[in-house]
């Protein structure tokens, strides 16, 4: 089968098969990138884990001090950033691929991306003033 054949063939525009893109204009980097926040969470919930059960039993001065230490504290950073990016691209595939007005669509792919940033500033935030001792 020549190179003309399977061009015919392929119900990719041509602009599409130069750029190796899918439907969603986006190719396979949103794919990798959740499987690799994916990998991520999977090595750190293991210390998360410890870190919770660490806590457990622990007043509020008790679990301040444990949450101050600085490897505590950036272990709890990278978990959430990595969340949140997760959570990020999980929401606008199943946006992307559900609805179907476009301007719905513009809204809540924007919604997605101001929520999962609130929740990780959020976060990041309470985990600094817990780290810092403020």
């Amino acid at each position: 089968m020549s190179a003309t054949e399977t061009t015919k063939r392929s119900m990719r525009t041509p602009l599409g098969r130069v750029h190796n893109l899918g439907a969603a204009h986006s190719g396979t980097s949103d794919f990798w990138r959740q499987r690799l926040t994916g990998v991520a969470m999977t090595l750190l919930i293991i210390p998360v884990l410890v870190v919770v059960m660490m806590l457990i039993g622990r007043n509020q001065a008790g679990a301040a001090q444990i949450l101050g230490s600085l490897p505590i504290a950036v272990i709890l950073l990278l978990f959430i950033f990595a969340s949140a990016w997760h959570m990020k691209i999980g929401m606008q595939v199943v946006i992307e691929d559900y609805v179907h007005s476009e301007k719905l669509k513009l809204a809540s792919i924007m919604l997605n991306n101001f929520f999962s940033i609130a929740v990780a500033l959020a976060s990041t935030y309470a985990i600094l003033k817990l780290s810092s001792g403020v």
